[in-house]
């Protein structure tokens, strides 16, 4: 009789970015465990004139956490906190605006772009590098980012 085991295989969509953490939040359902969550604008485009994609991430493993979890203090106090990330097993949302704005009105529905926020591999808060990954290669965007890029303004 032999012993053999099922592994299961995955796929796995990665999206590696450059961008600000905003609105770090701990979330607490009615039913399962509560987790963190966070808001990240991540810069696209030509440096000079970036624009931003937003989404909204739930924070994944103990390493991530503790990493966001450090900046929330900063993100609090409104300074520009510029993570290098990853993020995994993109997805979106719909739903409807409760109210008018400045692009939307009553009753539109919008998109709300989702995924899961795996790694942290730089921080830097009003352009001081705070934490940067060991085992990840520096790459030449990261260590050169301009931070001095204007929040986005959500």
């Amino acid at each position: 009789m032999s012993n053999s085991s099922t592994q299961k295989n995955f796929f796995n969509l990665h999206t590696q970015g450059l961008g600000y953490l905003n609105n770090i939040r701990l979330v607490e359902p009615k039913k399962g465990t509560p987790f963190y969550s966070c808001d990240i604008a991540a810069l696209v485009g030509e440096s000079s004139q970036p624009e931003y994609r937003f989404f909204n991430c739930n924070v994944v493993g103990k390493d991530t956490e503790n990493l966001v979890k450090r900046c929330q203090d900063a993100v609090n106090a409104n300074k520009k906190v510029l993570v290098a990330f990853v993020m995994s097993d993109l997805w979106f949302d719909t739903f409807t605006y409760q109210k008018d704005g400045k692009n939307h009105k009553k009753g539109d529905t919008g998109v709300a772009l989702k995924g899961r926020l795996i790694n942290i591999k730089m921080i830097k808060i009003d352009g001081e590098l705070k934490y940067s990954s060991s085992t990840e290669a520096k790459t030449e965007h990261v260590e050169n980012a301009n931070v001095e890029l204007s929040a986005p303004q959500a």
